[in-house]
This record gives C-alpha cells, structure tokens and sequence, in this order.
C-alpha cells in the first residue's frame, strides 16, 4: 500500500514557475522501487499524463505540452517527488495529481497506475 499527498500548488501568472512535491509512504516495497508519474485533469477534461519517472533518475518520460519547461526529479531519500514546472502558462491550470505503480511497461500510461494522490491545484493566470 503506497501513500501519496500532493503541495505546492497555488495561483501564480503566466512565465512564473511552481514546484510540486509529493510525499509518499509505502506499508510494502520500498520509494524507490515505484515509478512516479504526475497527471493533471483540467475541468471538463480527461485526466493527463504529465510527466514520469522510473527508478533510474535519467529514464523520464514528458507530454509533449510541458516538454522543456517541466522537470521531474525524485529523492529517494525523502520519499519525495517533485515537479518543477517554469515558464507556466494559462493552459497549466488542473489539479495535479501524484500517482504510483510498481512495474508498467508505459509509463506515460494513466489507467497502469495503482495508486493515486487527492492532487494539488494550479491556477495559472494571464
């Protein structure tokens, strides 16, 4: 069992940057063996893949719409997640949410996720 709170949402204008965190406990398994993803689900939409990482800190995954302005990054240590998100844009705006599996094949892949965070909100402003 693996769980996941989302922070560091919140209201900010457009080309301002926010970092996300995600903190996780896990009852079995160990933080680094998940594969982290961040999905995003704007009103009226379909959640979104976001961003993802395996165990190894070079093998990430981005959509396309955030390619170069986000980052994710992982502390193992901390049991932690995060993503760094620049350059924001109005269209960034969805509640975020943190997710968990501990094998997936694609990981750009939201329905292979086994756990889910309640998510953190993003307004971006123009």
């Amino acid at each position: 069992q693996v769980r996941l709170v989302e922070s560091g949402g919140g209201l900010v204008q457009a080309g301002d940057s926010l970092r996300l965190s995600c903190a996780a406990s896990a009852s079995g398994g160990t933080f680094s063996s998940y594969i982290m993803g961040w999905f995003r689900q704007a009103p009226g939409k379909e959640r979104e893949f976001v961003a993802a990482i395996r165990h190894s800190f070079s093998n990430t995954a981005y959509a396309d719409s955030v390619k170069g302005r986000f980052t994710i990054s992982r502390d193992n240590a901390k049991k932690t997640v995060y993503l760094q998100m620049n350059s924001l844009k109005p269209e960034d705006t969805a509640v975020y949410h943190c997710a968990a599996v501990s094998s997936i094949v694609d990981i750009t892949l939201r329905n292979g996720y086994r756990y889910w965070g309640q998510g953190t909100q993003v307004n971006v402003s123009s």
